[in-house]
């Protein structure tokens, strides 16, 4: 006999990522989460085989709202823009929304929909690096762009940035990251 259901994945990712935004991933409980949604506790494992499935759903749906983030910020202009805005978007998020970020640094087990949403993150970041690149130094120059951003973001988290170490020196290595990647463009012709 099928039972009506009370929720929908949709809901309880919804209901997730709010608890996630309050509480942080180790706040994260699926009794409470439940309990928020009025739910037995045992009626997510209907959408959720257990936590690491969850935390799995939840990374993806973060890699989403990133991504969402950064394609907002890019307008129409130069490339050299685009990689502005993206970055800028990128540490905004990772400022505004600490506890979603910390999960995107955490292994996963790329449950389908996780990895695909992480595969949309990274072949937009990669499409707006190729046009700064050209096809020849496109992976390595992601790579360092994102590894970049990451130590920003990390290094903001920890409140080690002050007179000696200055917020703006995101600017410089930006801009250092620019003239390399255009660089590697021009000698690749």
């Amino acid at each position: 006999m099928a039972y009506p259901s009370k929720t929908d994945r949709a809901t309880i990712l919804a209901a997730a990522v709010e608890q996630l935004e309050e509480q942080g991933l180790r706040g994260l409980s699926l009794r409470s989460l439940a309990g928020s949604l009025e739910l037995a506790p045992n009626a997510l494992y209907r959408y959720f085989a257990d936590r690491a499935a969850l935390e799995s759903a939840l990374a993806g749906e973060v890699s989403r709202l990133l991504h969402a983030a950064m394609q907002r910020a890019v307008r129409k202009g130069r490339p050299e823009q685009a990689i502005h805005s993206i970055a800028r978007a990128y540490l905004a998020f990772a400022r505004s929304r600490p506890n979603l970020y910390e999960l995107l640094l955490l292994p996963c087990d790329n449950a389908k929909e996780e990895a695909d949403s992480h595969e949309k993150l990274w072949k937009f970041v990669v499409e707006h690096v190729s046009a700064i690149t050209g096809p020849g130094h496109v992976n390595d120059a992601s790579v360092a762009l994102w590894a970049f951003l990451h130590g920003i973001a990390g290094l903001e988290a920890a409140k080690l940035f002050g007179d000696e170490k200055p917020v703006t020196s995101f600017d410089f290595g930006l801009a250092a990251w620019l003239a390399a990647a255009s660089t590697s463009h021009a000698e690749s012709r």
